[in-house]
């Protein structure tokens, strides 16, 4: 059982799991209801999850530097809180890389990105979830690789995607290639992120079994 003296370190990681989950299901919400009038909408909202994650980061930094013991190397607990944070970030800026290109229409393949984003966090939170027994657990080291594998689905995607982009869009606006291809790099970085946590994850395991 986790020590409940180190219950606040376990229960920020989780938060900020969680907040990244909460910040990709909103993303998915903006993509399927589509509305490019709305966009200075939604931006504001998804920072509030952006915002989030910068305060959880914060609060981790302020209890580290507090500590004379930590559970894990302080220095592997600073940079497993910074890769949750970059996971949060890097779902907002998929949001304002679609602003910025000015974007009137979502592709399916941007949907179906978003839905397997949903995955790679949800994956990810349930990884952290079990992280407080990391010395004893049975399940972690299956939990590294699911995030993982959900990982390797949206490399496949942003690889069809990419191709699809480039292949279909002849004739058209090269100016909407390009931007295709920046918001499909931005949501793969998403699914790069939640793997980031995953290896910083499985070294902290095999550091301390």
């Amino acid at each position: 059982m986790a020590n409940k003296k180190n219950d606040f370190y376990w229960n920020n990681y989780i938060s900020a799991a969680d907040t990244a989950c909460c910040a990709a299901d909103y993303l998915l919400k903006c993509l399927r209801e589509f509305d490019p009038e709305r966009l200075t909408e939604v931006l504001p909202e998804m920072h509030i999850f952006e915002h989030k994650g910068d305060s959880l980061r914060h609060e981790m930094t302020e209890a580290l530097a507090k500590s004379f013991v930590t559970p894990i190397d302080r220095e592997d607990m600073a940079e497993l809180s910074q890769r949750l944070d970059h996971v949060i970030d890097s779902i907002e800026e998929v949001l304002q890389a679609i602003y910025i290109n000015n974007v009137a229409e979502i592709t399916g393949e941007a949907i179906r990105f978003a839905e397997l984003i949903c995955n790679c966090t949800a994956k990810m939170k349930a990884m952290l979830t079990e992280l407080p027994n990391f010395r004893k657990s049975e399940q972690l080291h299956k939990l590294i690789i699911d995030v993982n594998t959900a990982e390797e689905e949206c490399d496949v995607l942003y690889l069809q995607s990419a191709y699809s982009c480039r292949k279909n869009w002849d004739g058209k606006n090269p100016l909407d290639v390009i931007a295709w291809r920046e918001i499909y790099s931005a949501l793969e970085e998403c699914a790069d992120a939640c793997e980031d946590v995953a290896d910083t994850v499985e070294a902290v395991a095999m550091k301390n079994s």
